[in-house]
């Protein structure tokens, strides 16, 4: 992976990794604030309720009566109330009174009075005129069972004379944290598509906005609405380009000052070999010596001269989002005439072609560009393969993919090499010469593959030697083929 790729993704994973932690300690949090919220409400209550029994205090005795009835009636009324979409349509408080030695009074379900709640957390602090507060599972087993309470003290005028204690279910306030957790997953989600939109946006800002829409508008016109599912292909593919094009501007100097070291180092040889040859020949020397260095000074200029080729023929790729001559290409013919081109070298080399292709396989793209990408993965194999071996070329459907593929029988490329292949600049040694290619053949194939919505691969197979890969989308006709 290149500097400016890992620069890329580097910010994209401490964004979603900032924004899911954030998530993440805000929704383990969720649980305690609204268990406050609810604590603090319980409060309120039970002291509103405490003043109310004390109202009906007679000579220092607590009379429950009246707030047995108005509870009573409270549990009777049936109501709609959305609360933040969640529906509540009764009253669900337990309320107990105790008097000054734990006994209950009063118990809103009708089970404990007369039972001695001494033990109570929330009714022996409160008695002892602290603050008294529990929270209790009604089966020990399952936590969605769990009651929080809070008790407030009645008074006489002259000391603490009983507890008022209001409990109210966890599982309610579970529900609601629940809702609140899928809106936070909801927010993560919308914020990581704002963040995806917002670099759509730089590339369409940052990288020749005016070329962009030219080609989403190109595209548009040659595709039409006949085929739907191939213009959304060709759309995505240029805006797959642009997004390349703005991460390249966004890594700015650092790909720059990476690019023209790279480059500067693959000058660096040729240019001492021409020297040295030349001044050599500045000096007295038998004639077949001087032919000698005369032709490798040749040699090195077209290995100059190659490279500028390629070069600029990469950099004009790489400023085309989209394709200008799209045309339905038969793989069957384009695989012949990329099997010609190379028949003389493999011929010099001792290595038969072998195509095998079927008909009525097309695709769509550029004859050209494809041709040169076909014609790129056969020299590479050729350059690979021992004298009296065979290069084998064919394609097959796989899905909705039609896959070019091109096998040798050489030594395969070495383990540490299968992730940089298709990196500018970077070759390996021919087996035949030991010399290095311009490095910049696969990367030129792929992309071409880019440029169509497709993809290059490089892997060794089991058997022995390498199998390049070219995978594009197939046209229907391809696909009807299959069938």
């Amino acid at each position: 992976m290149s500097r400016r790729n890992r620069i890329f993704l580097g910010i994209l994973l401490l964004f979603s990794f900032g924004v899911a932690f954030l998530l993440y300690r805000v929704s383990t949090d969720l649980d305690a604030r609204y268990r406050e919220s609810a604590e603090e409400s319980l409060v309120d209550t039970a002291h509103l309720l405490a003043s109310l029994v004390e109202t009906d205090m007679r000579e220092g005795r607590i009379d429950p009566a009246h707030l047995r009835a108005a509870l009573q009636t409270a549990y009777s009324r049936r109501f709609s109330a959305e609360i933040y979409g969640l529906a509540k349509r009764r009253v669900e408080l337990r309320v107990y009174v105790t008097d000054a030695n734990g006994e209950v009074l009063y118990d809103s379900t009708g089970q404990d009075e007369g039972q001695d709640y001494r033990g109570w957390r929330d009714v022996s602090l409160t008695l002892a005129g602290e603050y008294g507060a529990r929270t209790t599972r009604a089966d020990p087993d399952k936590p969605e069972t769990a009651v929080m309470y809070v008790a407030a003290p009645i008074h006489d005028g002259e000391g603490i004379v009983g507890v008022v204690s209001v409990g109210k279910t966890v599982a309610s306030q579970g529900l609601r944290v629940e809702s609140a957790r899928q809106k936070l997953l909801y927010v993560g989600l919308i914020t990581v598509a704002a963040f995806i939109v917002l670099l759509l946006v730089l590339s369409v800002w940052l990288v020749r906005p005016f070329g962009l829409s030219a080609d989403l508008l190109r595209v548009v016109r040659q595709e039409g609405l006949r085929h739907p599912g191939r213009l959304l292909g060709r759309l995505s593919t240029l805006l797959s380009a642009a997004f390349r094009d703005m991460r390249d501007a966004l890594a700015g100097n650092s790909y720059t000052e990476e690019y023209v070291q790279t480059l500067t180092h693959e000058l660096k040889s040729p240019l001492a070999a021409i020297r040295g040859a030349a001044e050599l020949l500045r000096e007295d020397m038998p004639e077949a010596q001087r032919q000698r260095f005369s032709a490798n000074i040749a040699e090195q200029v077209q290995r100059l001269q190659d490279l500028a080729d390629r070069l600029l023929e990469l950099s004009s790729l790489e400023k085309h989002r989209t394709l200008e001559d799209v045309q339905p290409v038969d793989i069957a013919v384009l695989a012949s005439q990329a099997a010609a081109a190379l028949e003389h070298a493999a011929r010099r080399r001792e290595v038969t072609l072998h195509v095998a292709v079927p008909d009525n396989i097309r695709v769509e793209g550029d004859p050209f560009l494809l041709h040169q990408a076909l014609a790129n993965l056969l020299a590479n194999a050729v350059d690979f393969s021992p004298p009296g071996a065979a290069v084998e070329l064919s394609a097959a459907m796989s899905g909705r993919r039609v896959e070019l593929t091109v096998r040798d029988h050489g030594p395969g490329v070495p383990d540490y090499a299968l992730d940089r292949v298709f990196e500018k600049f970077y070759s390996l040694r021919r087996p035949d010469s030991g010399r290095k290619s311009t490095g910049l053949g696969l990367a030129f194939v792929r992309e071409i593959a880019h440029l169509h919505g497709g993809e290059a691969f490089l892997a060794n197979r089991p058997e022995g030697g390498a199998e390049a890969t070219l995978s594009l989308p197939a046209t229907v006709t391809s696909e009807s083929a299959r069938r």
